[in-house]
């Protein structure tokens, strides 16, 4: 999916989207080796298009490296390309709109705050899978 990133100490990143359902993911991983860091979101039922990140991590080993932060771009990249309203519940998402917001909808992006029924449709899924 994207390709040509370049983390903190010059190495080759790819961030990849992984569907799955409830919950799918961007991965990122460092040349061609497994993923080492995961972004997690389900996506709105219905007719609305909105992508609900609500979970972000890197492994330990691999922290420092600004894995977390290329992952986090290339997901909402993604999430300008397809048309998709980003709900940050995930603080690293929420932290990164509140820093560089103007600039994602200057990119044309659009976001919006989370509401009760998005953190009870993420509580569900990650509590039954389903």
């Amino acid at each position: 999916m994207t390709e040509g990133l370049i983390d903190n100490t010059g190495a080759s990143v790819t961030v990849e989207l992984d569907i799955a359902d409830p919950v799918s993911s961007y991965t990122v991983s460092l040349a061609d080796g497994p993923p080492v860091g995961r972004a997690d979101f389900v996506d709105s039922p219905g007719a609305a298009a909105d992508r609900i990140f609500f979970h972000t991590e890197v492994d330990q080993e691999f922290g420092g490296r600004g894995l977390a932060g290329l992952l986090v771009r290339a997901a909402l990249a993604d999430s300008i390309s397809k048309n998709l309203t980003v709900v940050p519940v995930c603080p690293l998402f929420a932290r990164h709109l509140r820093t560089h917001g103007d600039e994602f909808v200057a990119n044309g992006g659009v976001f919006r705050l989370p509401t009760p029924t998005d953190i009870a449709l993420v509580t569900r899924v990650t509590r039954s899978g389903a």
